[in-house]
């Protein structure tokens, strides 16, 4: 009977050992020292809206708590998120509208975090402007020059970035917008019909990851946006096997951070924010 009963109590720690473990890496909210947090900046209760992907979206299980929730605990901004997994640009230009349509021009900043689909999903690149030959005035004498337009479209990666730059900077004339570049993707099999290599393999159309990230950042050149650069400031880097801890499961999730993950891109973040204006409209308009 002893026996018995040590062999049901054994299968029982195993049977709840199976339960816990999801094949997920189940890492607890990341600890925020109080030296971390700074409330003395203009960004403390600032209205900050994310358009993002997976990387963004709450209903992602990756991490118990998003960066976005860790800088509203360090710099004391209101976050509103407007994300969706697997979303690319074309997706962005929707939570562009969702965004306007649920909080008009309350929200003093707007983040964009996306692109990493866009690559994964083969989206053609393209390029930023159309350009022709056209006749202009130039100090009184007309004269055959190329003249350049923004490509508006939603079939490339480019006129995406266009359609939803376009959109904010009209509706958005005073208010601080950002553009983050993807982190660094790492090899990750959701099903056996959602598998996706390392960023050491091209897409199909034999672009890398960081021809994508590249193109974001001409973009917010192009569009006089500034650049929080994660690709390369994170230091998130999932091909190295004692990055694991910071991402999802070493085994079949190293493309979205956990908990330690999302921190650092938090921390990443509001290293950055010190140097930038939360809002351009003068407080005694508000």
């Amino acid at each position: 009977m002893y026996f018995k009963k040590l062999i049901f109590a054994a299968l029982l720690t195993i049977s709840a050992t199976a339960l816990a473990h999801d094949g997920h890496a189940h890492y607890p909210e990341a600890e925020v020292p109080a030296t971390d947090i700074n409330l003395n900046t203009p960004w403390n209760g600032k209205r900050v809206a994310f358009l993002g992907d997976s990387m963004t979206d709450p209903k992602n299980k990756s991490t118990k708590k998003h960066y976005w929730a860790y800088l509203e605990q360090l710099t004391g901004i209101h976050p509103f998120v407007f994300a969706r997994s697997g979303y690319q640009w074309d997706g962005i230009y929707k939570k562009a509208e969702e965004m306007h349509a649920a909080l008009a021009d309350s929200v003093d900043v707007i983040f964009i975090w996306a692109g990493t689909n866009d690559y994964n999903h083969n989206k053609p690149i393209g390029s930023f402007y159309t350009e022709k030959m056209d006749s202009v005035n130039h100090n009184g004498v007309m004269e055959w020059r190329k003249h350049r337009e923004f490509a508006m479209n939603d079939t490339t990666f480019t006129g995406n970035i266009n359609r939803v730059m376009a959109y904010l900077k009209h509706n958005y004339p005073d208010k601080q917008i950002i553009i983050m570049t993807p982190i660094h993707r790492g090899y990750a099999k959701f099903n056996d019909k959602n598998v996706q290599p390392d960023e050491n393999w091209s897409n199909a159309h034999g672009l890398y990851i960081e021809d994508y990230v590249n193109t974001l950042r001409e973009g917010a050149q192009h569009w006089a946006v500034p650049v929080i650069d994660l690709f390369s400031e994170s230091g998130l880097f999932p091909m190295e096997e004692n990055h694991v801890s910071y991402f999802h499961h070493g085994d079949s999730d190293l493309l979205h951070p956990n908990d330690n993950g999302h921190y650092r891109i938090a921390r990443t973040i509001q290293a950055r924010l010190n140097a930038m204006a939360p809002t351009f409209v003068p407080e005694t308009t508000k």
